[in-house]
């Protein structure tokens, strides 16, 4: 059987999801092809992304990728040939996912109906200069392959899959190529991407985190961290107690993008009335000059009412003390004006 993908191949956009860690940066294309069994016509869709930001897609009228961005539009007029060569491999890309749907479908022994082939290539960058690459591909929403740029082997996920696979493996050549396609094509053009929209990509806003107190039918309490306003993406948040990582008693939500580019998340753990000053919520995140370590606070207005209360029982028995105190002055002074005065003669009268 033919190769599904033909030589170095870009596909265009990529299933949002984080770089492996925030000191990385990652450059992702994403290709799906759909035929459907009352159209002789395919569709067809690519995107692409620099982190989690969507540079550009393909128009298939124009047979070109169009940038997304103000700054990708900057980039496309200092590097054209850059968007050159996107475009003209994701047209030919194009025609040969059709043919790779076709070769499928006789594989599977399939006839006409609606099928869907996706593409994911991804290459990441670290601050430190490490690369890695990622080739992979399913076919009607299950995974297919996995391309091992390590050993230029490719892993079958299922079955069927072990024909392409061993047709694959001995094609050395092919495999050198993409091998050499994710660790310098690809990561000299996610270095330009990185240069064009720095202000945008490298931009680094801390999180703001707040941890919360839910009580719990059962006795329990919950503790919920929550990090919002934060870039980039990437964030590693724990719950600690007495320092020690609970990771398995941790529930996690999803990194949750905001209306202004930001993102938050958050992350609980049921705990007992009597331990919630032990526990802490981690925060590390690169736009953090070191670790947050922030743990459960009484309410002010909890405290404020504590306060104005014994304030007042303060005031209160001050109050009472200054009567009572002018009381006996009021009598005291009553009585020696009584001694002082003159005694009444019973004749004046």
């Amino acid at each position: 059987m033919k190769h599904l993908w033909a030589c170095p191949l870009l596909l265009v956009a990529f299933l949002l999801g984080g770089c492996s860690g925030s000191s990385w940066h990652s450059l992702r294309y994403f290709s799906t092809i759909i035929s459907e069994p009352d159209r002789d016509v395919s569709d067809f869709i690519a995107m692409g992304y620099v982190d989690d930001q969507l540079v550009g897609h393909y128009d298939r009228s124009r047979k070109r990728i169009v940038p997304q961005t103000s700054w990708g539009k900057k980039m496309e007029k200092g590097e054209p040939q850059i968007y050159g060569k996107i475009s003209q491999r994701i047209k030919n890309n194009e025609f040969g996912m059709k043919e790779d749907l076709r070769n499928l479908q006789n594989l599977y022994n399939q006839s006409r109906g609606l099928y869907i082939m996706q593409r994911m290539i991804s290459c990441e960058l670290s601050k430190d200069g490490h690369k890695k690459g990622f080739y992979q591909f399913s076919y009607n929403g299950e995974d297919y392959l996995n391309f091992d740029q390590e050993t230029l082997t490719w892993t079958a996920a299922i079955v069927p899959a072990l024909v392409t696979k061993r047709e694959w493996d001995a094609d050395v050549a092919f495999c050198q190529l993409l091998k050499f396609f994710l660790e310098e094509e690809c990561i000299s053009w996610l270095q330009k991407f990185l240069d064009y929209g720095q202000e945008s990509l490298l931009w680094r806003e801390p999180p703001t985190v707040r941890v919360t107190l839910k009580a719990s039918f059962d006795g329990l309490e919950t503790l919920v961290c929550r990090a919002h306003g934060f870039h980039p993406k990437e964030i590693f948040a724990t719950w600690r107690k007495d320092g020690e990582v609970l990771e398995q008693e941790t529930f996690r939500g999803g990194v949750v993008p905001n209306s202004d580019g930001t993102y938050h998340t958050w992350l609980s753990i049921k705990i007992h009335p009597e331990d919630r000053f032990r526990y802490r919520c981690r925060v590390e995140h690169d736009g953090l000059p070191e670790p947050l370590d922030v743990a459960w606070e009484e309410p002010v207005s909890s405290k404020t009412g504590l306060i104005a209360g014994v304030l007042m029982g303060v005031v209160a028995s001050i109050l009472f003390v200054a009567g009572i105190i002018c009381l006996l002055r009021k009598r005291r002074s009553s009585y020696q004006a009584a001694r002082k005065a003159p005694p009444i003669n019973d004749q004046e009268a």
